[in-house]
This record gives C-alpha cells, structure tokens and sequence, in this order.
C-alpha cells in the first residue's frame, strides 16, 4: 500500500506546527516516514506531551508522607495503612463524548480503570464530573442522555459502584462538553505495579482485546479545537465492552500475582505507540516491535493503523521470560489475547517492523522525555469589578430558582443509572456529598471520595477559583468524618495558545498548589485537557479536583441525616458573599463580581473541629453553591422533614462564604458542640432548626411538599424540555 507523502497539509492534519516539523528534521536526520510522523504527532500532542503545561504542573505539590507514588505513573498511589494502598486519579474524555457521547463516556470510565488496574489494584470506586451546555441547546439533551448512558453502560457491566460526582449546565459548554472520569482501587501497599520497563531482550507482550481502526488518531483530535468539521471526527472515538475489561481486569490481577511480570502499561491515547514508548523511557531501553504479531480484527490494516489504534481493553507488559507459558495460560483462560510483538533492546531506538519493511526506526527518548515543552505566553486576568446590589427576592423564591434549576436540582435521573452497590461496599451513595466504601476485608476502616469546582469562581479570579476548587473537596471529605488524603486534578481549559486563557490555567495552578499545600493536601495524579472551544468560544475554565480522604473507624463516619427537633448549627463567618452566587446567576442571570476569597488556615481549622467533635454532630455537610439556604434545604428534604432558618437575609441566607459547615445535632449536643466552638475560638452559632412540613426562612415560608416536587423533577424536566409541577 502507497504510503502517502509528507506535505505541509498533511503535517498541519497531525497537530503539528512547522517549527516542530523542523524539529522532527533535525532530530532524525530525513523525512519522517507516514508511520513515524503519525508517531511524532501522537507524542507530541498536548494530551500525551502536555507541552503547554509541564512548566506549571512541575510547580504542584505531589509529596508527602502518605505518598507512595506521585504524577508521571498511571494513577497515584497512596498509603492507608495496614499494608494497603489506595490507588487513584481522573482523567478527561471531553472531546470524543462530544462527538459520540456513548462510546466517548464508556471508554473514558474504560480508559480510567485500566489506570488503576495496571498498578495492581483491584477497582472499587468511579465518580463522573459532567459539564454540558444550556438544556434548551438543541445538542444538550441528546449529550446528556448519552454520557450518562455510556457511564452507567460500561460501569454497571464492569462492575465498579459509581459513588459521587457533579454535574454542571452552562452555555460555555453548548460546543464543548467535559466528562471527567475517576476511578479508585485497592492495592497491597508491596505490590504496586510501573511502567518502567527493565532488562534487555525482555519480551514485549500484547495483553487483551485485537487491535482494530477505532480511535485511529483519537489523542491528536483531543488536543485540537472544535469547528464545522466535527462530524468527520466521529471515526476518532474509541468503541468499548466492559465485559472484556472485566476478563482483562482479573487476568491482569492473575498475571501480578503469578509474579511474570517486569512492567505493565495502559494502551490508552495514542495506543501501542504511547505505552511502548513510555515504558521503554523511563527504563532508559529501545523496543523493537513485529507488526504482524498484533492480533488484529480488521483485515490488511497498515503499521500506521496499528501504532495509532486506541481501540480498548488492551495491556502492553514486559514479561520475565521464563514465565512466558503460565503467563499465556492465565490469558488463554481469560479468552484473550496474548502475544509476543517485541523485545526491549540496549539502544534508544524506537524500531517497528512490518513484514520484513521497517515503518519507524526513530529514538525512543526524543519521543516522550525529549517532547517540545512551551513556557505559553500568558496574562493574568484582570481583577473583578464589584457586583452591582441584585434585585430584590424573597428567600423562599431564591430558593426556588435554585432548585428548580438542572444545576442544582436533584439529579437522581443520573445516579439511579449507575449500580452504586455493587461490590456490597458502599456506604454512602451519591446525592448528598461525598461518597464512601467501605476498604474491602476490614470491618473498620473505609474511603471517601468527592469531585469539586466552581468554574464561575475560576474565570472572576482563577486563583481564588483554584483554592476554593481544593478547599471544597477537602470540606466534602472532613463532612462526612473522613482525613483528607491527597487529591488528583483534571485541569480543562480552552486554547493555551490565546494568553488570557493560558493566565486563567497559571492563575488557577498557583491557586491549587497554594491550597493542597497549606492543607497537606498533595496531588498524586491528573490530567490536563486544553482546546476545549468551538469556533473560538471556549469553556468555562473547568479545574476540576478529586479528593481521596480515610475514615480509620467507620464509628468516626458522619453520614447522618437531620432527625424532627434538631438543632441547626453554622460553623463560620458569614459576610453575605453574593459575587459568582449561583443565587445571581440562577435567579438573575448574573455573573458578575469576584469569587469568594479562600482563608486556607480557617478551612484547615474548621476542618479539623469538624472531625474532632463528630460525637456531637447527627448530619454535617459543607456550604458552596447556594450557602446557607441550599444547604439546609437539601439535608432537610434528604430526611423528609422541614426545617426554619432565623434569618431572612439575603446574603446570610444565600451568600457563597467559605470555610463553613451546617451540622445537625440533637439538643445536648448542640450545647456540647456550642461549648466545643467556644474552646477552640471557632466561631459557631444556632442558626435554625429542623423538624414540621414547611421551609421557613425568616418571615417567608413555603411548602416541604411542593418545594420537593419541584427539587426532584426540574432536571429530567430540563432535559426533556417539559415543565416541572409546581415551577
């Protein structure tokens, strides 16, 4: 088959720029053959290079005591004591979900969990955060229905309980949804597979599903914008079946402990050329690969094919070569695929052989290690202007326009999709903060998992934004009792190369950083999407932060609900913060003023107040979007009881403060917890009560009953372009 030759039009359709063309000359000598610029431009991309944002990521704090392996590896892995370890870390699947949204959401819940698996560790937790355009956007519904349908599809048949997660409307996103993926596995501590491979004239094994042409060029389509092409991109988007990666998980397992293997590597983006070319890197080893022993499903398919396939359910390993037999053994039983396709070689080379043609004879360094890294120009983004004073609105019809919105209404509809049971460890389903699962062998110990933003916050000030990301994960973890652990970040942005977007990516960094340190709060893992625009118009910045926390005793979890005669306790200060409130920008329209500042030393101080007078607390949760009034709204309604708040302000009611919690405590442990504040100079105080059929809010009140009707059926009313009851 004539391969076709290397043009400026062909170079511009791999993503890559003419300086970096030049680069590629003077790196081999000649002109790149149609397989190795296909190879330049998988590597070279933002999603497997991150060329644009190495510089700031280095800047991120990834250590600490608990920190068994940082960024660089598949996922994250941190010690929980006992000997095990939690392994974690979310990714993106923006742009393949946009344009497929059922395969592009199942294979990024697919791609997630074999991160976590290829280091050992048995999955036991997904969360999804989702960001689309306006519901009334003729694609939105369409979208919608189809990434929760792709999650639940491949995460139901794989079996792993989907536990928490968040979903956000805006019309930043109508060209460009964001489906943020997480997963979260067990470990033995001792056990933790890498990718590094070792030892020369190792064998290089093909584990899984056959290599197809789905997905051919899917890491390059993630790194570009979106334009009136989009429809051609569909061929880009990955197919998956769970029930494969089921037989990969438990053989991969298998394989671990029969002790065959050196290193293991993910076919993720950019498929066999990115997992071949990472593990020979880091071992500081060449590859050589034979083509024609790549089980393949599609006939007369070329090297190109095959080195940029991102088809699923496949493993790239180095195998300790006198366990070749038990190793295909474990794989026939499976019904998989096993098979030799190369050998780790002394010289940095990264050669591909097809039949007896060599396709690709490059330096394997040059590929990953040695990929252009850009210091983007950028500019920081200008200071917020104040928010002019908002209409006048009663509580209870503020309340309303919350909850009566897609953003803020009850999304039941999503995660009575998924199976947030299976495994018979979830403690905590999704639906009021973070979820919980119990570590798997121990009566006792248990995790907690949360996904957080505020993408409002970030574009006003994405510093602030950056810390209030962090700073929410770590409340929604100290609410239910749980330490925070470390976190894992998925950074979407729009395109780095306009400086005003690569400011809000820097800003938001520092921000980040600033926050995990200050609350030892380090990040283990992530991902960073950028290009996420159509015709120009890009998103929201989206930093979205997953937190891991540890509840040593389950009799130290918090995940009570309000009882009749509670008492309603705020720990914080309320300053009425109504800049970026989702109360402005639901009940008005209004985006305007700037986020609310983060106090880092007061979040860590509440947060651990919280967790050191649990005994005293029924239910807790954090305040963020919609503050004090959303809040207690949805504990009230989670246990089907009303609820009176004294005050009847504004900005008391709905104001986006940080750094607090509302707790619900019996009489004499709001005496107890009152008490508890006073010792330890935290400010608390009685801001309500629970219990009756009516939500009160100072002078206004309205109806439990009719107020739930609307909480629970605006968002499939928003979807399907109906009325909820009672709007």
């Amino acid at each position: 088959m004539q391969e076709p030759s290397i043009t400026p039009d062909l170079i511009a359709a791999h993503g890559l720029k003419p300086d970096e063309y030049d680069r590629i000359l003077d790196i081999i000598g000649r002109e790149p053959s149609f397989t190795e610029l296909g190879i330049f431009s998988a590597m070279w991309n933002e999603h497997c290079s991150y060329k644009s944002s190495k510089k700031w990521l280095r800047t991120l704090p990834t250590t600490g005591p608990q920190v068994i392996c940082g960024p660089g590896e598949n996922a994250g892995v941190v010690d929980i004591g006992d000997g095990q370890a939690v392994v974690f870390k979310m990714e993106s699947h923006n742009h393949p979900s946009y344009i497929e949204p059922h395969q592009g959401a199942a294979t990024g819940v697919g791609g997630i969990l074999r991160d976590v698996f290829t280091m050992g560790a048995r999955p036991i937790a997904a969360m999804d955060s989702l960001s689309f355009g306006r519901p009334d956007h003729p694609k939105t519904p369409h979208l919608v229905k189809g990434v929760v349908e792709g999650i639940g599809a491949y995460g139901n048949a794989f079996g792993v309980p989907n536990v928490g997660g968040e979903v956000r409307f805006h019309r930043s996103y109508d060209g460009n949804c964001l489906v943020n993926a997480f997963a979260a596995g067990l470990a033995d501590a001792d056990a933790i597979f890498y990718s590094a491979a070792s030892g020369v004239g190792m064998p290089v094994v093909y584990l899984g599903a056959k290599t197809g042409r789905d997905g051919v060029g899917g890491a390059t389509m993630a790194s570009a914008e979106f334009d009136d092409t989009i429809e051609e991109k569909r061929p880009t988007v990955q197919v998956g079946d769970p029930f494969t990666e089921k037989c990969l998980l438990e053989a991969c397992l298998e394989l671990m402990a029969s002790g065959s293997v050196i290193s293991i590597q993910d076919m993720g983006a950019a498929g066999l050329t990115c997992s071949a070319v990472e593990m020979g890197d880091k071992g500081g080893l060449g590859i050589k690969l034979q083509l024609d022993a790549v089980p393949q499903r599609e006939a007369a398919m070329t090297a190109y094919e095959m080195m940029l396939s991102e088809s699923q359910e496949r493993m790239l390993m180095v195998l300790k070569p006198e366990k070749e037999a038990e190793a295909r053994a474990i794989f026939e039983k499976w019904d998989l695929d096993f098979a030799i396709v190369g050998e780790t070689i002394a010289e940095d080379r990264f050669l591909i052989l097809h039949g007896d043609d060599v396709k690709a004879d490059l330096p394997l360094s040059k590929l990953s290690s040695s990929a252009p890294e850009y210091d983007r120009p950028w500019i920081a983004t200008p200071a917020a202007s104040a928010m002019s004073p908002l209409p006048p609105i009663r509580p209870i019809e503020g309340l309303r326009a919350l909850i009566g919105s897609p953003s803020y209404a009850h999304k039941g509809w999503v995660w009575e999709q998924y199976d947030t049971q299976v495994g018979a460890d979830t403690i905590r389903r999704p639906g009021l903060g973070a979820g919980v699962v119990r570590v798997h062998g121990t009566s006792s110990k248990a995790l907690a998992f949360t996904s957080d933003v505020t993408p409002r916050y970030v574009r006003a000030n994405p510093v602030e934004g950056g810390k209030q990301a962090v700073a929410e994960a770590y409340r929604n973890l100290c609410a239910v009792g749980a330490v925070p652990l470390a976190t894992t970040d998925n950074l979407n942005f729009g395109n780095p190369e306009k400086p005003e977007i690569m400011g809000q990516f820097v800003g938001a960094v520092q921000g980040i950083g600033e926050a995990c340190r200050a609350l030892d709060f380090p990040i283990v893992s992530g991902n960073v999407s950028l290009y996420n625009e159509t015709d120009g118009k890009g998103i929201l910045p989206t930093p979205t932060i997953g937190g891991v926390g540890l509840i040593e005793d389950l009799d130290d979890l918090i995940a009570g609900l309000p009882e009749d005669g509670d008492i309603a306790i705020l720990i914080g200060r309320t300053e009425g913060h109504l800049g970026q409130s989702a109360l402005a920008a639901e009940a008005f329209g209004i985006e305007e003023g700037d986020a609310p500042p983060v106090d880092l030393a007061t979040e860590r101080k509440h947060g651990e107040f919280i967790r050191a007078n649990r005994a005293h607390l029924r239910a807790a949760t954090d305040l963020s979007d919609g503050g004090l009034a959303l809040a207690a709204f949805e504990m009230a309604e989670a246990a089907g009881i009303g609820l009176r708040l004294d005050s009847g302000d504004i900005g008391e009611l709905f104001g986006e403060d940080q750094a607090r919690y509302l707790v619900a405590c019996s009489a004499d442990g709001a005496e107890a917890l009152l008490q508890a504040a006073r010792d330890a100079d935290v400010q608390a105080a009685q801001v309500g009560q629970f219990g009756g059929l009516a939500v009160q809010m100072g002078d206004d009140a309205g109806d439990l009953a009719d107020l739930s009707t609307l909480y629970r059926g605006a968002f499939v009313a928003a979807i399907q372009g109906t009325t909820p009851d009672h709007a």
